[in-house]
């Protein structure tokens, strides 16, 4: 498949999980809002799995490997969840609690942030062609 197509693929999920995201994030700072980092490492498990899902079905879903679906999730964490939870925690800590940015914007920020390591990361890692 070619890299464009695949790179609008990566983003069209990337938007829906955005959105899954920062409203997961305000559901759970309300629930409990004086724990923004725990609210924003829950928010952003939530769309790992939910991005993962689509990336298997819909982005890459032409590449297969021996691992399996497990091997799969495995490197997607270790790759994509590493920038995405590491990049939204710091960015999250500095945006919110040090620059007083509002709660929403900073979350988006950060997600903006680490979507194009993410599509490296998932392109030749987590994803990465079995041929």
């Amino acid at each position: 498949m070619n890299h464009f197509v695949r790179w609008w693929k990566f983003n069209l999920v990337g938007a829906v999980g955005m959105v899954l995201q920062l409203v997961v994030l305000g559901l759970f700072t309300r629930l409990m809002p004086e724990h923004l980092l725990l609210a924003t490492a829950g928010a952003v498990e939530c769309t790992l799995l939910h991005n993962f899902v689509w990336h298997v079905h819909y982005t890459w879903r032409d590449r297969q490997d021996g691992s399996g679906r497990m091997g799969q999730l495995l490197r997607f964490h270790l790759s994509n969840g590493m920038v995405s939870l590491g990049g939204n925690l710091l960015l999250m800590r500095l945006l919110v609690q040090e620059a007083h940015f509002p709660m929403l914007v900073s979350n988006g920020i950060a997600i903006l942030s680490c979507s194009i390591v993410n599509f490296y990361l998932g392109d030749h890692w987590a994803f990465e062609s079995a041929a």
